[in-house]
């Protein structure tokens, strides 16, 4: 992955650099044709098409006649309305681009463009006729950004849904109504943002109808038609979901019901899940045998209470951890290890063993510190931990983390601590005491010191001597391990 990347970030520098050469080609000898524009028209579009933006490619326009209009030939446009002196100048560009594409049977393979709309008299209905005018060529990338209240939504076309070239697919802040049917045979990362949906059985059929889909993002906003989300497909592997309520003009929670509202993701072949929607009511996840890797944000709330009266609601939550309870890598938000403390007084078997896991992250706040053995015990087989502590340094006092017993984790398995956030203060010091005198097999313990606003040489103060001696000094069950900082 890294050398793809690298591969991708010098081919966009070797074409940044050709373009220079062009400008510079030009001005040392402008009345001599140069030999780069003999080259065919679509080659020098393929060339022009690899620069970062539409903008910089339309700049080769100035160069000569022969250069005027060759930008209009690109196979990618990527275009910002604020990059035009006014939201006019943009349509035209555009409208005029696509006519172009038409009248020259030209193949557009990468289409981003990203519309602020302020003012809404002022700007007509574009969004659609552009999706609709893309999608009828061999289109491999959408990334649409509608930037404008959610109650003035353009349509996405049918023709969008019949896409049969479509590789990814963006769309931010557009209304998915109905369809008449979907035909995404190329689709495999998909991302919506901020929509409004025909209902919930349209959106649970589009998505199952993507037959190689593999990676999907849902990043909802309150009010979008949905009342239940459900994400069935048989090729997905990595599933993004978030849930909010919007902001200034778009925030609306008048009409809000959560009683009935819920997630249901049934897809067998999912190995990484992201999970932000503490908004809808259930959660179920189905056939989670491959999950390997879990971040949870948020997903429950202070209305979840495991309360031992509400039976399903207990049961709910439950089955929620031990449908995820299998993967090798876990991270969990300071707001879940705080409903899972609380939680932990009226149900102790709310969270089950995760006996796969090798890695966990927990950001963890001073109130929670407590319920660092329970989670530990969780993990039989744990090997590195990452713990971000989440508190100021003025709430920082003196505590003890007390267990009835030393989790097995670290009498066995956990090799590697980091602690992160780390300022040398008493509850923290006490953190990386409990993990050094009680980790029979720990190797290596980094004291992270970059986030926090502790002055650089506080190391080589009296005091930060003093606490450094303090964490070496402590009684090292295994004589190998190190204390480093970082």
């Amino acid at each position: 992955m890294e050398e793809s990347s690298s591969k991708k970030k010098r081919t966009l520098e070797d074409y940044e650099r050709f373009y220079k050469i062009i400008i510079q080609n030009y001005l040392r000898k402008p009345r001599e044709e140069d030999k780069i524009s003999k080259l065919p028209d679509s080659l020098i579009s393929q060339i022009l098409s690899h620069l970062p933006t539409t903008k910089e490619a339309v700049g080769t326009s100035v160069l000569s006649k022969r250069w005027r209009s060759l930008y209009l030939l690109i196979p990618a446009l990527a275009l910002n309305t604020n990059e035009f002196p006014n939201h006019n100048a943009f349509v035209g560009f555009i409208d005029r681009f696509l006519d172009f594409s038409r009248e020259q049977n030209s193949i557009l393979h990468k289409c981003k463009l990203t519309i602020h709309k302020n003012v809404i008299n002022d700007s007509p209905p574009c969004v659609t006729r552009w999706i609709d005018s893309v999608a009828s060529s061999k289109l491999n990338h959408l990334d649409v950004e509608c930037l404008v209240n959610r109650k003035f939504l353009e349509v996405v076309p049918q023709s969008l849904y019949v896409c049969d070239t479509l590789v990814y697919l963006r769309l931010h802040r557009v209304s998915l109504g109905e369809f008449e049917s979907v035909f995404l045979p190329c689709l495999k990362t998909m991302v919506l943002e901020h929509n409004v949906y025909a209902n919930d059985t349209s959106l649970e059929l589009f998505i199952s109808s993507c037959a190689v889909l593999e990676d999907l993002s849902i990043v909802r906003m309150e009010p979008d038609n949905i009342k239940v989300l459900r994400v069935c497909s048989k090729t997905l592997t990595s599933l993004h979901i978030d849930y909010f309520f919007g902001e200034d003009d778009d925030f609306d929670d008048e009409g809000f019901e959560r009683d009935g509202s819920g997630v249901f993701i049934n897809a067998p072949k999912l190995e990484f899940l992201k999970f932000e929607d503490d908004l809808s009511d259930s959660k179920i996840i189905t056939n989670s045998g491959s999950l390997a890797k879990v971040d949870i944000v948020f997903v429950f709330s202070e209305n979840d209470t495991a309360d031992l009266i509400d039976l399903p609601k207990r049961d709910m939550i439950r089955n929620f951890f031990t449908s995820i309870s299998r993967v090798t890598d876990l991270k969990l938000s300071a707001h879940i290890v705080e409903f899972l403390h609380y939680n932990n007084q009226f149900d102790p078997l709310v969270l089950p063993r995760f006996c796969n896991l090798s890695r966990l992250k927990l950001k963890i706040s001073k109130s929670c510190l407590k319920m660092l053995p329970t989670l530990l015990k969780r993990c039989p087989n744990l090997k590195t931990l990452i713990l971000v502590l989440d508190f100021h340094t003025s709430d920082e006092k003196a505590l003890v983390i007390r267990a009835s017993s030393v989790p097995r984790c670290m009498l066995s398995s956990l090799e590697h601590v980091e602690i992160k956030c780390f300022n040398g203060g008493p509850a923290r010091i006490e953190v990386a005491r409990y993990i050094v005198e009680n980790s029979l097999v720990l190797k290596k313990l980094v004291l992270d010191v970059r986030c926090t606003t502790m002055e650089k040489g506080f190391y080589f103060t009296e005091e930060g001597f003093n606490m450094l001696r303090y964490l070496l000094a402590l009684p090292r069950p295994n004589s190998t391990c190190q204390i480093l900082l970082k």
